[in-house]
């Protein structure tokens, strides 16, 4: 008898054990890291876009409560395409704007070389498309926001939405086409980074061991073909996405020169695109609750606005 509390502990153990395994991936408990969710969001963790099996093209949907018909929001993390997770999302804040959300990861250039992250986000929104009906949103409102690598990978969907170049693996006959673009201080054109950079620049974007190095497969400058297929300045047309740009005046990072350029280019072309500079904004973590305002705001405008 002086066995049974052990066995009784050891069983409820198992209980335990038993039903966290059986718990569904499809978990509504938020990461640690992120503010709580809505009453009345439905997540889904873990959904595979690709069927190459890595487990880097995956991706989370977060359905609000009355998302039936929603736009769709579609974030894409930083990292320096070296790193970062879908795991933190700032566009979780637009659940409450009546907007469904899904946050992708892609594979890093630790995995593959350029042109893989984009191959990437465009297999993400062709399987978003393909499956918008049974998740209820809007397969005709899908934005995407990004930023700084992220940044990059999102104004280069708002780019390059007839370009087929970078369309590969499932669902060939889906558009991959996005209807309006957050660009956070993305990178739009590589061979000219360093030259933008002014004194307060951490980083040589030239040098063989940069970020945009490890992307490409070797120093920028080595490989100017790749650099430029890899830069968005450089497919700029009128029928590009609607594109909003966030940039800090002193980010250390990515070179705020990069955005005045790249916006400039799409105002010439006729594309509508706006450009909000964050004064003494560094590269990212801003302190101007504006931000925040122009990003729902332009949303709103392009992805609720009544049809003309």
């Amino acid at each position: 008898m002086r066995r049974l509390p052990s066995i009784l502990a050891f069983a409820c153990f198992l209980l335990a054990a038993f039903a966290g395994a059986a718990e569904s991936p499809k978990s509504k408990v938020a990461p640690k890291s992120q503010r709580p969710l809505p009453p009345g969001v439905t997540v889904r963790r873990d959904l595979p876009y690709s069927e190459s099996g890595h487990e880097r093209q995956k991706l989370d949907l977060y359905l609000p409560a009355n998302a039936k018909n929603a736009p769709l929001v579609v974030w894409i993390h930083g990292g320096g395409w070296q790193n970062g997770s879908k795991d933190r999302s700032p566009a979780l804040m637009l659940l409450s704007h009546g907007y469904a959300v899904a946050s992708i990861n892609y594979r890093l250039s630790s995995h593959a070389q350029f042109p893989a992250q984009i191959e990437d986000c465009k297999a993400a929104i062709r399987w978003l498309r393909t499956h918008a009906r049974q998740h209820g949103y809007d397969p005709d409102r899908i934005a995407a926001w990004g930023s700084s690598a992220g940044g990059h990978l999102v104004a280069l969907l708002g780019v390059t939405g007839e370009v087929k170049d970078f369309d590969r693996g499932e669902n060939p006959g889906v558009s991959s086409r996005v209807q309006a673009v957050v660009n956070f201080y993305g990178p739009s054109e590589f061979l000219t980074m360093d030259a933008q950079s002014g004194a307060n620049s951490k980083m040589k974007h030239n040098a063989p061991d940069s970020p945009e190095a490890k992307l490409l497969g070797g120093p920028i400058q080595e490989h100017k073909e790749r650099a430029r297929q890899a830069s968005p300045l450089h497919y700029i047309s009128p029928d590009d996405a609607p594109m909003l740009i966030v940039h800090g005046d002193s980010d250390p990072l990515v070179p705020v020169k990069q955005s005045e350029v790249f916006f400039a280019a799409l105002k010439k072309a006729g594309v509508d695109a706006s450009l909000y500079i964050v004064k003494t904004g560094g590269h990212g973590g801003f302190n101007d609750p504006e931000v925040d305002r122009q990003v729902t705001g332009f949303l709103n405008r392009v992805l609720k606005a009544p049809a003309r």
